[in-house]
């Protein structure tokens, strides 16, 4: 009979520590369960951060690429006007030769004088408004070309067109 209750009692310790184990296992999970969905939140934020980063990223993008459009539209612009101006000092006579404008100024020297006063003052006029001065009256109303200035009529005379 001794050992018949030495054995319940060997039976009940046993079954004591399995409840016991199984107890402390299912704590633990529960303790890395915990932590694990702590660090899901953690995760799930910065995932959030980093699709904020990612859209301002794509809009920043967009907006450089508009900058450059017109960037690029303005050098295509200034380019124009680089060639016209070129144009204007390698322009060929009617005989096929080149303008030289020092055998000019010794024939005309008043005309010539005349012509590199007034393009020096519109192209002053020119760096004055690109710097933001306002446009005058005149330069608005401009419709003719002996009212333009010859160096920029595309920004001192908006309203200009030529034929």
């Amino acid at each position: 009979m001794l050992s018949g209750l030495y054995l319940k009692l060997a039976l009940a310790g046993v079954l004591a520590a399995s409840v016991l184990g199984v107890y402390a296992y299912v704590n633990g999970l529960k303790a890395d369960l915990a932590t694990s969905e702590a660090n899901n939140v953690k995760l799930e934020q910065s995932i959030e951060q980093q699709q904020e980063v990612i859209k301002q990223f794509q809009a920043d993008m967009k907006a450089k690429e508009i900058v450059n459009s017109q960037l690029r539209n303005k050098i295509k612009q200034q380019e124009k006007q680089k060639d016209n101006l070129v144009k204007k000092f390698e322009k060929t006579k009617k005989d096929g030769t080149k303008r030289d404008i020092g055998k000019s100024s010794v024939k005309k020297p008043g005309r010539v004088k005349k012509v590199i006063n007034k393009g020096t003052r519109d192209a002053y006029r020119c760096i004055a408004i690109a710097s933001g001065a306002p446009l005058t009256e005149s330069e608005i109303n401009a419709t003719k070309k002996s009212e333009t200035n010859s160096q920029c009529s595309d920004i001192a005379n908006p309203n200009y067109v030529p034929n």
